[in-house]
């Protein structure tokens, strides 16, 4: 709080004999759909009213006068500054114009209507209220209101806002895109210290150190603040909130995968003087970008996209080389990530168009990828922008098209240098783009809203102007190979076993082929970068014409197992060579992440506030080795006040480990307490258990009365 509003505040308790303003923060903040975050401020939502009362001796009802502003160097033509009074004379004559109306008046109090514009600038406010010499001062804070329909970020559906705005519980989506994992995220954007925290980071953003007075200006904008937030999560060119790192290397900080909690990052970051936290990956920076979003009044929802093209050449193409048997010889410029995890954002766009055609999801990607106009941010880029190839379209929607729709190219690169062009693959980039259902924990297929149908006239037009709108940029065109190689797993793969593996070959010659299999397997992290070769094998094998054969083939968990690091899955690949022709070579990929053991949680006790419930989370090691560092989390915002974890232990073969947890739930409706299991081999195995939770019976009859 500024040193004026303190001295301002200061009046207001001098003067308290004479008059007495009643913010109403319990009756506004449940209008207001902000009382899940605190009923001891106000905090209302813009282009809705919300009432005061004011009690003095002698109140002249047709001169009260209410001033709000917010930032330094306020004033009223940048929006951060407007007055009004039940004397229409008085008020301010430019746009977001606050207003006031009387609704109730008495020789001593009046009970007052204001009205917070729809275009009001979001953040911490200062609120004067002077009836002739009297003066009160308070603070407010104003968010954006997806249920006005003159707000930019108004959803119409009151089911979706449910889910999109005030959903503390969450679904992120991970694996690969033919086995599906998902982690439940806490949110957690209504705990009571996230929004002053969620108001910080935007303080701190570099626009805002450089020019304070225009960028409370601009928090008008929901595009400005999505662009600003998308920035601001990552450290990398300013004082963001995550540090990314996808080395493998995390002394000194936090594995991203053993997060499971946006509160705990948030509250990490305010403790260090917002000082970076150490790491994030993709979901992470997502996830608590929606965290942000969401208690700014921003509808927003996690996606995850499978086989995820960085196209960091922005040709609309992926080039992925291999050597002649069979591994990546380094990692690639571009390359296909087995997930990529982003967020969009609920919001018109009439900065693109004036017929609403961009209007709706934006892409917003806060992960570090690539500069957009010289800062590591992406979007807000229209999804239907994406779906239709409008690649002429801001922001970084060239970006976000080649990541769901970028036609793929395989090189063989041989040993003198040269390469070969083995596969052009126009169908595998953007598989199962998945987020969670509104209402259920089911996932939500939405890949027909980036791209028409694999393949489809529809989905190649679509391609195709989006080249033509990118400078430079030329159509690849599809090979034709008359063999056809594709992997397959025989049963589930888990981990600590060895998994088997079938080579589906089908043959489109007239003749016979005698052909030269070079089976490798790599240890990958989810980005597509390779860690370790683990495995190879060379066979021959004659294929007939015209026919279908399997080859099945297993890959030992003494090859995997030691290799097998946190976020890694295994990439097999099979290069196939003609043997009577050499120019003839084919290839066939495979991504394996293997499952991991199960863990457990469950809940004893009545769901109901502040009354008393136990968690227990078990984890049995299945292994005839030990485990060691073993540890288990357990995390649940309006459950748990603060993150439990046990001790860390060696686990031996068979044994188990447990932790037991009471608490007391201090908030009503949905909650989710989550489990993360450690140690050396598995890494973070994830549980979660659905908590409803009811008002007590003594809360019950004090609101009823």
């Amino acid at each position: 709080m500024s040193e004026n509003l303190r001295s301002r505040n200061s009046v207001s308790r001098d003067q308290a004999a004479v008059m007495n303003v009643d913010l109403q923060c319990v009756k506004n903040n449940t209008e207001h759909h902000t009382n899940e975050i605190s009923e001891e401020r106000l905090i209302i939502r813009r282009g809705q009213a919300f009432s005061l009362i004011l009690r003095a001796e002698l109140l002249d009802h047709n001169d009260i006068q209410i001033t709000v502003e917010t930032g330094p160097g306020a004033c009223e033509q940048k929006g951060t500054l407007s007055s009004c009074s039940t004397s229409s004379q008085c008020c301010s004559s430019i746009s977001k114009r606050w207003s006031v109306e009387v609704l109730i008046s008495s020789p001593s109090a009046v009970t007052l209507s204001v009205l917070c514009p729809s275009d009001a600038c979001i953040g911490q406010y200062s609120l004067s209220v002077r009836s002739g010499p009297c003066v009160s001062v308070s603070a407010l804070t104003v968010l954006f209101n997806p249920w006005s329909k003159d707000d930019w970020v108004f959803l119409p559906s009151e089911a979706e806002r449910q889910e999109y705005v005030m959903n503390e519980q969450g679904i992120v989506y991970k694996g690969v895109d033919d086995y599906i994992t998902s982690i439940s995220w806490d949110f957690g954007q209504f705990e009571e210290d996230i929004l002053d925290i969620c108001l910080k980071l935007l303080d701190v953003n570099p626009k805002c150190l450089k020019d304070a007075p225009e960028d409370y200006s601009a928090r008008c904008n929901p595009i400005y603040v999505g662009r600003v937030v998308s920035a601001m999560i990552n450290s990398d060119d300013d004082k963001g909130m995550l540090m990314g790192r996808w080395d493998g290397m995390f002394i000194g900080g936090v594995l991203p995968s053993n997060w499971s909690s946006s509160v705990d990052i948030l509250r990490q970051w305010i403790k260090y003087d917002c000082h970076p936290v150490k790491f994030g990956q993709c979901w992470v920076f997502a996830a608590v970008m929606c965290t942000v979003l969401r208690c700014l009044g921003i509808p927003s929802r996690v996606i995850t996209n499978y086989e995820s093209a960085h196209d960091t050449d922005h040709n609309l193409v992926v080039d992925e080389h291999f050597s002649d048997y069979g591994v990546r010889p380094k990692p690639d410029k571009d390359s296909i990530w087995n997930y990529h995890v982003w967020v969009e954002g609920w919001m018109k766009r009439p900065d693109l168009s004036q017929d609403s055609f961009y209007d709706g999801w934006q892409v917003l990607d806060p992960t570090p990828q690539e500069r957009s106009t010289g800062t590591y941010c992406c979007g807000p880029a229209p999804v239907k922008a994406i779906r239709e190839g409008h690649t002429d379209i801001k922001y970084d929607v060239p970006f976000v098209f080649g990541e769901v729709n970028a036609d793929k190219i395989a090189w063989l690169v041989m040993a003198n240098g040269s390469k070969k062009k083995i596969l052009s693959d126009t169908k595998t980039v953007g598989q199962n783009i998945s987020t969670k259902a509104v209402g259920s924990n089911s996932r939500q297929d939405i890949t027909d809203q980036y791209k028409h149908p694999e393949g489809s006239e529809k989905e190649r037009a679509a391609y195709g102007d989006a080249v033509k709108r990118v400078p430079g940029v030329k159509e690849s065109q599809p090979s034709r190979p008359n063999v056809h190689m594709k992997l397959s797993l025989d049963g589930a793969p888990l981990n600590g076993s060895d998994f088997r593996l079938d080579l589906l070959l089908k043959s489109e010659s007239s003749k016979a082929q005698d052909l030269t299999l070079k089976m490798s397997a790599q240890v990958m992290r989810y980005t597509g970068t390779p860690v370790a070769s683990i495995w190879s094998h060379t066979t021959d094998l004659q294929l007939q014409p015209n026919t279908e054969q399997t080859l099945p083939f297993t890959l030992p968990f003494t090859a995997y197992g030691p290799k097998l690091l946190d976020n890694n899955c295994i990439k097999v690949s099979v290069i196939g060579m003609d043997k009577s022709d050499p120019k003839q070579v084919y290839l066939a990929e495979k991504d394996v992440v293997p499952h991991s053991p199960t863990l457990s949680v469950a809940v004893s006790g009545t769901p109901l506030q502040d009354s008393e419930m136990t968690a227990e989370v078990i984890f049995l090691n299945p292994l005839l080795t030990p485990l060691k560092n073993c540890s288990i989390t357990l995390t649940g915002s309006g459950l748990l006040k603060q993150t439990e974890q046990s001790n860390t232990v060696e686990l031996g073969p068979g044994k188990r480990i447990t932790l037991r947890v009471t608490f007391k739930p201090y908030k009503i409706g949905p909650k989710k307490l989550v489990a993360n299991f450690d140690s050396c081999t598995f890494r973070d195995i994830k549980a979660s258990v659905d908590i409803n939770v009811r008002p007590s019976l003594k809360g019950f009859l004090s609101f009823s009365r």
